[in-house]
Order: structure tokens, then sequence, then C-alpha cells
């Protein structure tokens, strides 16, 4: 018998999928991954330290819900809690790994069954139609909410590896006034409209120091108009010509970063306290094998107006695998709701219960 819904992803996309499908009697089957870089279990947010930005997780004694709220048998996956302390007890914001635990909890709560396995290709060619996991038969089901992410670039520095989520990010927005970078220089490197956003939005936070932008050429591939923004901010310094050699740290935290010039590979020393990657990202969708329809970045594309759909009715798409704009797990989570509605009414439209 077919499946109603299957959810590929286990990010909040495809948690909040997974949840209000449950909540409609929809019993959807999930697939959160193994560790390839596509089906990462628990998305991108498992990577993350703590998360001031989203709603409903203000500073507080955080450590003591998760462990009360999260089923005993995943502790072990729940991280150390942050050594701030307020009245004797854990006081900080919520953790990635511990936001998508309690995602995860909830819709466990709701009897979505889920499956820790890849899913490898999917078949679209007739209905009912088939998703492949890596390790098993493939499986029929009526309806697909593909809800992989994308996952950002990053340099490729052994260096960088090591200090990520130490002074190492790729998103402003999430992480740029987490205390780690409270008024320190920061330095973003690339050179798109993205790298400007990113050193414009850490140039004016209260805390801002200076924001060193590092680019590869003498010029951006920024718009004239966000490039203006970046010469015209007095908190940003473009370094041209020079790329990231070596991220320095003391073993704890990003403390410098060692340029070197495309023009002479000369070398220098420039002091920060953390790095913000900006050099784009790939949406996860190479698995589907170009079967649905998606824009020159390789992002699916909804097909129509605020709905999720995608060019092959019957499947959907939410969270950053269809969104290379706002890239914010709060609007992922609300796509995820979205995606699950979509296929509620399309389910009924189709006569399938």
């Amino acid at each position: 018998m077919a499946e109603k819904v299957v959810i590929i992803g286990s990010g909040p996309a495809g948690w909040s999928a997974a949840i209000y499908a449950a909540r409609a009697s929809l019993s959807p089957l999930l697939f959160e991954g193994t560790v390839k870089p596509e089906m990462i279990p628990l998305g991108q947010l498992a990577y993350t330290t703590e998360v001031e930005n989203y709603p409903g997780f203000p500073f507080g004694n955080i450590h003591g819900f998760v462990q009360s709220a999260v089923d005993k048998d995943r502790h072990w996956n729940l991280p150390d809690p942050p050594d701030h302390k307020k009245d004797g007890q854990y006081h900080y914001a919520v953790q990635g790994t511990e936001l998508m635990e309690l995602m995860k909890q909830q819709a466990l709560n709701f009897d979505t069954r889920v499956v820790e396995d890849d899913i490898v290709d999917i078949d679209v060619t007739s209905r009912p139609y088939k998703v492949i996991p890596a390790g098993g038969e493939p499986i029929e089901t009526h309806a697909i909410i593909i809800a992989t992410g994308a996952r950002a670039n990053y340099l490729g520095l052994p260096s960088e590896e090591e200090y990520k989520n130490k002074g190492v990010s790729a998103c402003a927005v999430c992480d740029g006034a987490l205390p780690t970078f409270h008024a320190k220089p920061l330095a973003v490197v690339g050179a798109g409209d993205s790298a400007v956003e990113e050193a414009t939005y850490l140039a004016n936070l209260k805390s801002a120091v200076k924001v060193h932008m590092i680019v590869r050429r003498d010029e951006m591939r920024a718009s004239k108009i966000m490039q203006q923004r970046a010469f015209d901010n007095p908190k940003i310094e473009v370094h041209w010509n020079q790329v990231v050699d070596e991220v320095l740290g003391d073993g704890n935290l990003v403390t410098g970063l060692r340029l070197k010039s495309t023009v002479d590979d000369s070398t220098s020393e420039l002091a920060v306290g953390g790095m913000f990657v900006a050099i784009g990202h790939t949406p996860n969708t190479s698995f589907l094998g170009g079967k649905v329809a998606m824009n020159d970045k390789g992002y699916i594309q909804w097909t129509l107006p605020f709905r999720t759909n995608t060019s092959v009715e019957g499947v959907f798409a939410a969270g950053d695998v269809a969104d290379d704009y706002y890239r914010q797990a709060i609007t992922s989570a609300g796509t995820g709701c979205m995606a699950a509605l979509d296929v509620e009414r399309y389910l009924a439209d189709k006569g399938i219960e």
C-alpha cells in the first residue's frame, strides 16, 4: 500500500512538515538521512551553536526544558550547555541541535515514522511515485515533500574546518550577534551581493568594531548599488586581491587570518575575532536528477505563488532547497508547514484517504 506522503529531509522544513502532516492524519514517513552532505540528520542547524533569532526561545533555562522534553534515548545527541549561568542555572539561547531535537520530538509525539537513510533517487514517471532509499526497497507514495536544504560553500581549508562554530561561520544574520563575535574586528570572505549584505549587517550591529571584506580580485561581483553601500560604510574596509591562506586561532577561538596576495603571493596577517564565509550555497538537489524544474543555481522552483508546488504534480518543496534568498530556520519551518497543508489539500482533491 502506498504511503500518503514521504518527507525527504530533517531540518526545520522537514520536521515542521512532519508535524503538520501527522496532525492531519497523513501518517508521514520521513527520511532523515545519514551523514552525507545532502542528507544531514537534523539539517545544518545541527552544526550551529546558540540560536538567538528563533521566536519562542529567549535566553533562559533551556537546558532543563530540553532534557525534560526529548526522549532519554536521544540525550546522547544533546550538546553540553554553554557556560552562561544566572541564579545558579544555565541561562542561554537554544542551541541548534537542541532546537532540532525538540522539533523531531514534536513530530514523533504525533507518530511520525522516521527512517535513518538517504534517498538517492525518485521516480515520478507514474503514480504512485517512488522514492528510492540507499539501503532498502523503493517506497511508493502519493505525494513527496523535498526538504533537503542547501549547504554553505566553504573555502576548504583544514584550519577553517577546525574553527567552525569557534569563530568561523557562513551566516552573519544567524551568528553575528553572538557573544563570540561581540566587540571584535571581523572578516567577511566574498565579493557578491550576499557578501556585502553580510558585511553591512555586521557593521551595523551595536557592538561592531571593524568589518574587513576579503576580495579575491581587484573588483567585486556585487551590484553597483551594493558595492557603494560597502564603500560608504566607515566600519567596512575592503582588502583587494587577497585570499585566506589560513585561519589562525588559539585552539578555542579564531584570533586572525593569514592572507595571501593573488598578485605576488606575499602574505600578511589580519587580527580578527571571526570569519564569515559568503561565497554562496549549494542546494541539495543532485539526487533528483533534474526531475523537477530548478533555477540556474540549482534550487527547486515553486510554480504557484504562495504555494510549495513544484513542476511535478504531487511533489512539493520546502525550506532552503527552494529558497535562495532568506535561508533562515524560521522561513524554512514556515514553508514546511505550507508544504504539509498543500499536500493535505492535494490528496483530498485526488480523493486519497
